[in-house]
C-alpha cells in the first residue's frame, strides 16, 4: 500500500480538516453541554457531499470508497467525535445496507436522500437482552397473508441517529420464521420513521458522544409492506456481519483521529504552559508521553488504512478490520487518558477538548463489536477456536 494518498483523497482530506477546525470546533462545545444534536453543522456535511462519499452517483453519491469515508471520518474525530459517529452510523449502518442489499426500487427512493444528507438513516439490530450476541433476536416479524405487509414487534437498544428530526428510516432485524433445526432466521426489513405503532424513545443521558442521538425502540404492531424486506429472507444475520466488518473500519478510522487528537491537543498545550519557569513540553517526561501517543496513532493509521484497502480492492478484510478496529479503540483511550493527565486538573474541565475525548473514546471499546468479540474474531481467522460464535 502506497503511503501517500491519492491528490483526490488528499484534497479530500485537507478540506475536512479545514471544515473541522473552522466549523466543528468553534461550536461543537456548547452543543456537547447542552447534550443537543448540531443540525446545522449536519446539514453542512451533507452539503459537502460527506455522506454520500462511498456511494455510487447514480444515487446520489459521490463515487469514492471506504478509504475516503475513513479520511474524512479521521479528520472529523481529531475535532470531535459527535459529529463524526453520526456520519459513519449514517453511512455505514443507515444507507449501506441499502446500498449493498435493497432491491434497485429501495435504493431509488432512499439512497439519494440519505447521501444528501436530507435524511438519516439508522440500523436496529442491538437488543436490551442481546448485546453481543446479535443473533440471540427476539424482535419478530410475521407476513400477515390478508395484507401483504410485515407485522413487527420487539424492542432495540443504543440505535445511533434514530430520533433526530431529519432521521427517515431505521432498519431493523428481526425473526421471521424458524429453520428445520428450529434456529431463527432472521430478515432485515426496512421502517420509515413515523409509522404507526414505530415509537423512538427519549434521548439516551450518555457519558460521551452527548452531541450525537442514541435512543431505544419498540415496534408494537408496525406494519410496513411486504416490499420493505431488505436483501433475501431469513439471511439478516448475513447482512449484518458484512455491514459491521466494514463499519469497524470506519470505527477505527475514526478511533484513530481521537487518538491523533489527542497528541494535537497535548502538543499545543505542552509549549503553551508553564510551569517551574519554561514549557512542560521541555521536560523529557512529557515529551516521551507524547512521542508515545503519537508512535500508537500512526500505527492505528496504518492499520485501518491497510483494512480499508483490502475492502476496496475486494480482498478478504475480515482480520484486518477486527486487528485495526480492536487496536485504534485501545490507542483511543490510552491516548485520550494521557492527554488528560498532561493536561493536569485543565483535562478535567469540559472547555478543554481532551476531557470530550476521554469521554468519547470508552465507547470506541465496546460498539461496532467488544474488544472481546474482536479478539474472538482474529482468533476465529487464525484458525482457533472454531466454535466461537460471531
Amino acid at each position: 500500500m502506497d503511503h501517500k494518498l491519492s491528490p483526490e483523497l488528499e484534497e479530500l482530506r485537507r478540506t475536512v480538516e479545514q471544515f473541522a477546525h473552522d466549523v466543528v470546533a468553534p461550536k461543537i462545545g456548547d452543543f456537547y453541554e447542552r447534550h443537543e444534536f448540531p443540525y446545522e453543522i449536519v446539514r453542512e456535511m451533507g452539503r459537502m457531499g460527506l455522506f454520500g462519499l462511498p456511494f455510487p452517483e447514480e444515487y446520489g453519491g459521490m463515487g469514492g470508497d471506504y478509504l475516503a469515508l475513513g479520511i474524512a471520518l479521521e479528520e472529523l474525530a481529531r475535532v470531535d467525535s459527535s459529529v463524526a459517529i453520526t456520519l459513519e452510523a449514517g453511512v455505514s449502518l443507515g444507507a449501506m445496507p441499502i446500498h449493498l442489499f435493497g432491491t434497485e426500487e429501495q435504493k431509488r427512493e432512499w439512497l439519494p436522500r440519505l447521501c444528501s444528507g436530507e435524511i438519516l438513516g439508522a440500523f436496529g439490530l442491538t437488543e436490551p437482552d442481546g448485546g453481543s450476541d446479535a443473533g440471540a433476536t427476539r424482535t419478530t416479524a410475521r407476513l400477515d397473508p390478508d395484507t401483504g405487509e410485515w407485522v413487527i414487534n420487539g424492542t432495540k437498544c443504543f440505535i445511533t441517529n434514530s430520533g433526530t428530526d431529519i432521521t427517515g428510516l431505521v432498519t431493523v432485524t428481526a425473526v421471521t420464521g424458524r429453520k428445520a433445526d428450529g434456529r431463527p432466521l432472521i430478515s432485515a426489513i426496512l421502517v420509515p420513521s413515523g409509522t404507526p405503532g414505530f415509537t423512538v424513545g427519549a434521548p439516551y443521558s450518555k457519558v460521551g458522544w452527548n452531541a450525537s442521538d442514541t435512543r431505544e425502540l419498540s415496534f408494537a404492531d408496525v406494519r410496513v409492506p411486504a416490499a420493505n424486506l431488505v436483501g433475501e429472507e431469513g439471511r439478516g444475520y448475513a447482512q449484518f456481519l458484512r455491514i459491521l466488518d466494514e463499519g469497524r473500519v470506519a470505527i477505527a478510522a475514526l478511533a484513530t483521529g481521537l487518538a491523533q487528537g489527542c497528541v494535537d491537543e497535548s502538543v499545543k498545550y505542552a509549549k503553551e504552559r508553564q510551569a517551574f519557569g519554561r514549557p512542560i513540553g521541555a521536560n523529557q517526561a512529557i515529551q516521551f508521553k507524547i512521542a508515545d501517543m503519537e508512535m500508537k496513532a500512526h500505527t492505528s493509521r496504518l492499520a485501518w488504512r491497510d483494512a480499508a484497502s483490502r475492502l476496496v480492492t475486494g480482498e478478504p478484510f475480515k482480520k484486518e478490520a477486527a486487528l485495526a478496529k480492536l487496536y485504534s479503540s485501545t490507542v483511543a483511550v490510552d491516548n485520550a487518558r494521557d492527554a488528560t493527565q498532561i493536561h493536569g486538573g485543565y483535562g478535567f474541565m469540559n472547555e478543554y477538548p481532551v476531557a470530550r475525548m476521554w469521554r468519547d473514546s470508552k465507547i470506541l471499546e465496546i460498539g461496532e463489536g467488544t474488544s472481546e468479540v474482536q479478539r474472538m474474531l482474529i482468533a476465529r481467522e487464525l484458525g482457533l477456536g472454531m466454535e466461537m460464535a460471531g
